[in-house]
């Protein structure tokens, strides 16, 4: 078990999410970064679905009640083991009685912490995503506080033995201006010529409103030809509304089922882990984006995560260097380090 000293900002479990239940007005949810989630996994040598941590902008304080291998993806909230530094995209073991401290986001804005086996909470509607709105999933259906115990399970694919590093090429860079890729549709249709030429040649804010349901975005008025309610009809995550007041709004993981606004376009789901990263204040560009090209993007990202279980397959096979120990002081803070070659 794990027990939580400190929940951080916002923390909960997540997982692939509840899928198949959304014509019964159920959410999704799940984690809002897959692929910063699903590295997480593969670094921990989980089972691709396995339940993570997902942190929002300051991360928590946690202690092990027994040994773990662990892994962190996503955002670098300077996490810490024991005090000693511990690098993002990376996976390692912790101790017995060995405490994981997170603090605020420097980089990005989600971090993902996965536990080789899972995080066991109970399974409602096939998955164990919290969404907090219906509190359904996670423990209790509600972010992380101060004392829960997390369970871990046995969603395993294998148990690491070493340290692990995602190579720098699978490191995504978060930045604070972003280009979202879009499929237009359904209803660009009811946009008039200067609304579509606006949105894609404008640039907006994140607003102070972004969450796990969505992202309002401020700046340029996209304009209607006439109306701007449709009959409610389906949401997909990425489905970007325009309500009257010309002001986007970008639908993420815990989105509504349905909704009554135009839809002037979809943002293509690899760009997604992009924007679940952006914080209020950034900024975004739309660029529009054939669906040849959005498949492209998908075949690509999906090739990535076999090539990511590929890497850590072949670097656990390599024999490690010799090791070698300093001890490094650092404003005045002591630091044990250990360096070893690896092929």
């Amino acid at each position: 078990m794990i027990t939580t000293i400190h929940p951080g900002l916002f923390t909960t479990v997540q997982d692939e999410g509840r899928w198949g239940y959304q014509a019964f007005g159920m959410p999704v949810a799940g984690a809002m970064d897959r692929y910063a989630y699903y590295a997480a996994n593969i670094l921990a040598g989980n089972k691709p679905a396995a339940a993570v941590l997902e942190m929002t902008l300051r991360g928590g304080h946690f202690r092990f009640e027994a040994d773990y291998y662990v892994s962190i993806c996503g955002a670098d909230m300077q996490a810490r083991l024991n005090g000693t530094p511990v690098k993002s995209w990376s996976g390692f073991l912790v101790g017995a009685g060995s405490e994981l401290v997170f603090d605020y986001a420097i980089s990005g804005c989600r971090t993902y912490v996965a536990v080789n086996g899972g995080i066991n909470t109970p399974v409602v509607l096939g998955s164990r995503s919290t969404y907090t709105r219906a509190a359904v999933g996670g423990i209790d259906g509600r972010a992380l506080q101060a004392g829960d115990v997390i369970p871990i399970g046995k969603d395993a694919d294998e148990e690491p033995g070493n340290p692990r590093l995602l190579p720098a090429e699978f490191i995504p860079v978060y930045r604070d201006q972003i280009e979202l890729r879009v499929l237009l549709g359904p209803q660009d249709d009811y946009f008039s010529e200067t609304g579509i030429t606006t949105f894609f040649n404008s640039t907006y804010c994140i607003s102070t409103e972004a969450d796990r349901m969505g992202y309002r975005l401020e700046g340029s008025i996209i304009e209607h030809k006439e109306k701007a309610d449709i009959i409610s009809d389906a949401l997909c995550q990425g489905a970007i509304q325009v309500p009257g007041h010309g002001m986007p709004i970008i639908m993420m993981a815990d989105r509504q089922t349905t909704g009554g606004y135009t839809k002037i376009g979809t943002v293509i789901g690899p760009d997604l882990s992009l924007l679940a990263q952006a914080k209020p204040g950034d900024s975004i560009v739309f660029k529009k984006c054939g669906e040849d090209d959005a498949a492209a993007a998908f075949a690509l990202e999906r090739d990535a995560y076999s090539r990511l279980k590929q890497v850590m397959a072949y670097s656990d096979q390599q024999p490690p260097g010799p090791a070698r120990h300093f001890k490094i002081t650092v404003n005045k803070q002591l630091y044990h380090v250990e360096i070893r070659e690896v092929k």
